[in-house]
């Protein structure tokens, strides 16, 4: 009996021993998947921290690397030196517009197509200074010229050119480029703008092929009229600065009233006794064109005096062809 007490409080203290280690060994199995659980949420809030840090570092500001701006180019029309022009108004008038009218400190375009001849008015509406890079001779070829060699039928009406001895005369000249508007046109002496100063240097720029640094300076009596007093051209001429200036007068009065009038003809004189036109007149219609003259040698404009005048067409009757 005693043994069997015995052997149950043995085997008591055996199952309490063991109850014991199971609840140990249950704590420590918590204790470790609390810890292993709160490693893992702490990996994990360290995972979501990178995480974060990296679309932190993501969405900061860029560094904006500056490039060098390209400025806009306005295709306007713009005269090529702005200061020499600051005062003016800067216009646009159509190179056939016959209109006399003139606007008072003014800048515009007088050169036909691409060509840039610039035009100033003073306070008074009068023509005073012509500027012009290049002189660019006038092309038959490809520019639509009219059989009279002009670009249009007619000129503008300026004040004054209503005279029976003044001609509505270009600055610039229809073979040299010139529109005929009323800031390219001046009331000139007929003879000196058909066989005076005025033809001598306009033929003499088309014989060679053009000009540069062209400036035109008018001078008028008053402020109250538009026919100019005098003109004095600069430009250069392969290398050599011409600079003529003369008055808008007759000369061929001042020169008789000076005693310097001669027997001797100009080029513009010569004659042909036959009245042979056949060698000139290449398609033998009977009319020589500008364009057929000047294939044939012969320089312009054709006066009156000139044999082959009777047989070109002079459409404004001014006694002169291609000027």
């Amino acid at each position: 009996m005693k043994k069997k007490m015995n052997f149950l409080i043995i085997l008591f203290l055996t199952i309490i021993f063991m109850v014991g280690c199971t609840n140990v060994e249950d704590t420590s199995n918590t204790d470790v998947e609390t810890d292993s659980q709160e490693v893992v949420a702490t990996v994990e809030t360290n995972k979501n921290y990178e995480k974060e840090e990296t679309v932190t570092t993501v969405v900061e500001e860029p560094v904006v690397v500056e490039t060098p701006s390209v400025p806009v180019v306005e295709e306007i029309q713009s005269p090529p030196n702005n200061e020499q022009f600051q005062g003016y108004k800067l216009i646009e008038v159509d190179g056939g517009d016959l209109s006399g009218h003139r606007e008072p400190n003014i800048v515009v375009d007088v050169g036909y197509g691409n060509r840039e001849y610039w035009k100033f008015t003073n306070e008074y509406g009068q023509l005073v200074r012509v500027v012009a890079t290049e002189i660019i001779l006038q092309d038959d070829r490809n520019e639509t010229v009219l059989s009279s060699g002009r670009y249009y039928p007619d000129e503008a009406k300026v004040p004054g050119v209503e005279s029976d001895v003044l001609d509505e005369g270009h600055v610039i000249a229809d073979s040299l480029g010139g529109v005929s508007n009323a800031y390219n046109i001046t009331p000139q002496d007929s003879t000196l703008n058909r066989h005076g100063d005025q033809a001598y240097m306009e033929d003499a720029i088309r014989k060679a092929g053009g000009a540069t640094n062209f400036e035109a300076i008018i001078t008028y009596p008053n402020t109250r009229t538009q026919i100019p007093s005098s003109y004095q051209y600069t430009y250069t001429l392969k290398g050599n600065v011409i600079i003529d200036k003369f008055d808008n007068v007759n000369p061929d009065e001042v020169n008789a009233s000076l005693g310097l009038t001669g027997s001797e003809p100009s080029d513009s004189t010569s004659s042909n006794t036959n009245g042979d036109i056949s060698s000139v007149d290449t398609n033998g219609n009977g009319k020589v064109t500008i364009k057929e003259a000047k294939a044939a040698g012969y320089s312009m404009p054709i006066t009156s005096d000139h044999w082959l005048y009777p047989y070109m067409h002079d459409a404004d009757k001014d006694g002169m062809v291609g000027e």
